[in-house]
């Protein structure tokens, strides 16, 4: 094999395990942030019936007053929205010197668990045999040099 093809295979090698790698890194990081924000919340506890003004792919949208009057919606939305629906009434829980901080009422970080251990699972599930096949092209290419020579 050529010179050139060995770099090719050793640079692919290199890419799956950064990417992988680097995917995992921010799962992680988002269940620390998830933690971190329950922990927040949970330290200046607000509580609230909130209304849902909007449900999408990326955030559901709330507004909800607080205690002194001043009507607060969360621009990135609440957190841990799964099954509401515009127009639906919810209890939620907010960090009382951020109203901007919001989550469902008797939901916290572990409902993250699942959907990012899936994902990690299935990245791994995707590098691991691609690394192993590059890997194993390596060795091929690597036995076939001295028979050449």
């Amino acid at each position: 094999m050529s010179t050139r093809g060995e770099r090719a295979r050793r640079v692919g090698w290199w890419i799956t395990l950064a990417v992988a790698s680097l995917l995992t890194v921010m799962c992680v990081c988002l269940l620390f942030a998830a933690i971190r924000n329950d922990r927040a919340i949970s330290a200046q506890l607000g509580t609230a019936t909130a209304t849902v003004d909007s449900v999408a792919f990326d955030r559901t949208i709330i507004h909800f007053e607080t205690p002194d009057g001043i009507v607060h919606s969360p621009a990135n939305g609440v957190l841990y929205p799964d099954g509401l629906a515009a127009g639906q009434l919810v209890r939620i829980e907010y960090d009382a010197t951020d109203p901007e901080l919001a989550r469902v009422a008797g939901r916290s970080a572990t409902l993250t668990l699942l959907p990012l251990g899936s994902f990690v699972f299935f990245t791994w599930l995707v590098a691991g045999p691609l690394l192993w096949w590059i890997r194993r092209l390596n060795k091929r290419a690597d036995a076939e040099i001295p028979a050449a020579a």
